[in-house]
This record gives structure tokens, sequence and C-alpha cells, in this order.
């Protein structure tokens, strides 16, 4: 039996899923950087988001490790159950650890298409990020490669991370955006993107709703994953932790109501 979804459900990349997701980002070693300290522990927390607590949104990146992330979720969830969002993001460098750098080079992207859809294990990447629009590169170009993908079935949905409303008005002309992944939090609270999602009907996933856990020490868990997802029913959060117990009180905080 599926858990009821944590925080309700929200349709991203049109599949119904629970609006707390999971962000993987810290299931590496510090930077970002390399594999995990204790292996077990990153896969069993994986599984327990999902098959424990019933989230149905796995946030990753190939960028996470770099690509020590996609390895994790694959040995930990495939064959994924249908019900569940593997979520990727490409075009980031990782020169070194804590270090990141924007590559929007088309013949890039598509080679990171390919190599995630192969770590993932999966035919199609059912919601593909671009890690950021690189503004060394022609926005057009970008956008027309994972265009191009999305029309040979390896991507089915594409969306856009830490974007201006400029850049989402621009880009959802020609590309149907099925997603926007901006830092909202209590203390990166002014973001217009998240009005322009709600006008457009694209979701709003945040991530760093905790501040990387800063807020959390300072204010509890609740109460800042709370006035995130008050911000409107298009808003989904994806917290990410290390810990399994941190996870549990994660999903309390969101199933207890408002502090």
């Amino acid at each position: 039996m599926i858990p009821a979804p944590p925080a309700g459900s929200i349709t991203i990349a049109g599949k119904t899923v629970s609006r707390l997701g999971f962000g993987t980002m810290r299931l590496t070693n510090p930077g970002t950087w390399g594999d995990p300290d204790d292996r077990g522990t990153a896969l069993s927390i994986l599984r327990q988001a999902v098959h424990t607590h019933g989230i149905s949104h796995i946030d990753t990146a190939d960028a996470y490790g770099p690509h020590t992330v996609e390895h994790l979720i694959r040995a930990a969830l495939y064959p994924y159950p249908d019900h569940v969002l593997i979520a990727t993001k490409v075009g980031m460098l990782r020169p070194a650890p804590g270090q990141w750098k924007p590559l929007g080079n088309p013949f890039y992207l598509r080679a990171c298409v390919e190599a995630s859809l192969r770590r993932l294990k999966v035919e199609r990447l059912e919601l593909c990020y671009l890690h950021r629009i690189d503004p060394e590169v022609s926005r057009d170009d970008q956008i027309a490669v994972l265009d191009a993908l999305r029309d040979e079935g390896k991507i089915g949905h594409f969306g856009l991370s830490k974007v201006t409303p400029e850049d989402i008005r621009y880009v959802h002309k020609y590309l149907p955006v099925a997603a926007v992944q901006n830092v909202l939090n209590t203390t990166d609270r002014d973001d217009p993107a998240v009005e322009m999602c709600r006008d457009l009907n694209i979701p709003y996933v945040a991530y760093r709703p905790l501040d990387a856990g800063v807020l959390a020490q300072v204010h509890g868990v609740a109460a800042p994953l709370h006035w995130v997802l008050s911000q409107g029913s298009h808003v989904a959060v994806i917290p990410g932790t290390s810990q399994p117990r941190h996870l549990d009180e994660i999903v309390a905080a969101v199933q207890d109501g408002p502090a």
C-alpha cells in the first residue's frame, strides 16, 4: 500500500506526486563532491523517502557528485515505482568540490542527457531541467537542443532552474515549461517567479526551503516549510538531508500542520 502523499499532491510533468519532494544534493560528501562516506545510509534514506513516507518526487542532478546521486537513485529505487517522478538536471560543470560552472553548449547538453539516461537506466527522463541558462551560449540554442531531445522521446518534460520571470516568459513561448525550480524560503522570500508560475499554471519547485538547515535550527522545521507551501497550491518543496531521522522530522512537520 502506498502511503498518503506528504503535504498533499501536485501534478508535475504529467504525474501526480507529493508536494513534499526529496532533494538529493546532500547524499554526497561536502562540496557536493564524491561518494557518501556511508553508502548504505544514502541508499536507505532514498528507500525510506519513497517506501516509508510516500514521497513520490525525487529531485537530483548529474552534477551532484558529479554523477554520484544518479547512481545511488538507480541502486536504491530501480525499477522505479510507477507513481514516482525522478527529476534530474543537466548543464552544469563541476571543476572541483564546491565549484559550479554552467555549460550550455548544445553538444554537451545532449551528452549530459544521454549519460543520465544510462546512469538512471531509463529510456526517457520524465522531467529534465536546464540546471542554469548559460549566459555565454545562445539561449535559443540551449532551448533548441532540449526541444529536439524531447521530440526524440529522450526527455518527457522540460524544466528551468534558477531563472527570472523574463527567462520563463521567453522560454515558455517556444517550449512548454513543465516546472520552475528556484530558491524560496523565509529568508529568500521575494521571488517574482512564484506569481508568474501561478499565472502560467507552471508548478514551482522550491529548493533550499530550509536554507540548508539554517532555518530549521532557528525556527524548527514546520514553520519554514509551511510558509513556503502557503505561497500557493502550485508550489512544492524539495528539502534534503542525509540523515534518516531528519527526514522523519521533515515529513512529520508537513503532516502536523503549521506550527
